[in-house]
């Protein structure tokens, strides 16, 4: 089954309804806009979806979301300027496209940190990720408690093989606009070059890059497979989205509203998890039907070609000790 179709029925009997900018006026009482960059058929906007239908129905219609999936208001550094202005109330980013804000936003990106699922969800769920909201607060936006789940990712190349760190010198790798990512390549010896999502596959078909890394999920769903040609999974980074609202914005609903509002989305944000988690395998069988070349590496020794750089200290003086303490006391000595 496709995965598009896979991902709707996982959620819902049809595509999602999603708003668009020519729509009608809205008679609820209160109406937020809310923005993101992945594709309509992701678990997040299956999830989103749904989440906005119980809140129109809890609200008794008073509140309104109306979700504007795959970029449509602009790239993510556009979208981030009109949420901190207040032309758009809530916006779902990426912590490591959010660090060019709020710099300690990054720090779940950190290489190489994680291991997996449960070391995650243990530090964002926890003390870690309450130290980040924080710090969003302070920016004038409001990061609600769960953040959605963008994966573990993996490099992909149409040029190359990629099974040891050397075999990231000199190579041509697109990544988001983020500090946190090109440091990392740049410890690699590769040649990052900073691309929004939305300009990705243009940028890999054109050869501007050879390659570029993401989850897998948004590596199907955007098709990344008909101009590369193998996968090494590297899990280098954790990566998930915040769901942000302009301060301003928020705080201007009822608190009843606020409640409300907030225990659906997180309660989405979860439901996206375990959508994600069940589709990790299926969606590695539909990658190598579409003829990429799955790559396993050793990944400890990543992480030790990183330390030898001096990546890890780097970004643990970047970060401060506060930050970093509690990162290693979710994951372990890094340093």
């Amino acid at each position: 089954m496709p995965i598009s179709r896979r991902l709707v029925l996982a959620g819902s009997a049809s595509l999602p309804l999603f708003a668009t900018s020519g729509g009608r006026a809205s008679a609820a009482e209160f109406t937020f806009k809310l923005a993101n960059n992945t594709p309509v058929a992701h678990p997040m906007n299956v999830r989103l979806q749904e989440a906005v239908e119980r809140i129109k129905q809890q609200t008794g219609g008073r509140m309104e979301l109306q979700v504007f999936p795959n970029n449509q208001l602009g790239s993510d550094t556009d979208t981030l300027s009109q949420l901190r202005s207040g032309a758009l109330e809530m916006f779902i980013l990426s912590g490591l496209i959010l660090s060019t804000l709020v710099p300690q936003a990054a720090i779940n990106g950190v290489g190489f940190a994680f291991k997996d699922y449960p070391e995650v969800w243990r530090a964002m769920d926890g003390k870690l990720g309450a130290y980040v909201r924080g710090e969003i607060d302070k920016r004038g936006l409001v990061g609600m408690e769960k953040m959605w789940d963008n994966g573990f990712r993996q490099i992909t190349s149409s040029t190359r093989e990629i099974r040891t760190p050397e075999d990231l010198k000199g190579f041509k790798v697109r990544v988001p606009v983020s500090p946190m990512w090109t440091s990392m390549f740049q410890a690699f010896g590769a040649s990052p070059i900073s691309i929004n999502f939305s300009e990705l596959y243009s940028a890999l078909q054109t050869k501007i890059a050879e390659g570029q890394e993401n989850p897998l999920t948004l590596i199907e769903l955007s098709k990344l497979y008909e101009v590369q040609k193998f996968v090494s999974m590297t899990s280098h980074m954790w990566d998930g989205y915040w769901l942000l609202a302009n301060k301003r914005a928020w705080q201007g609903l009822p608190k009843d509203l606020q409640e409300i509002v907030a225990r659906e989305l997180n309660r989405a944000a979860e439901d996206e998890r375990a959508d994600l988690a069940k589709l990790n395998d299926s969606v590695a069988g539909e990658l190598k039907s579409q003829g990429l070349t799955f790559i396993e590496v050793d990944r400890p020794k990543f992480r030790d070609a990183l330390k030898k750089a001096g990546y890890y200290a780097t970004w643990k003086e970047k970060f401060g000790p506060q930050a970093w303490s509690i990162l290693e006391g979710d994951v372990g000595p890094l340093t």
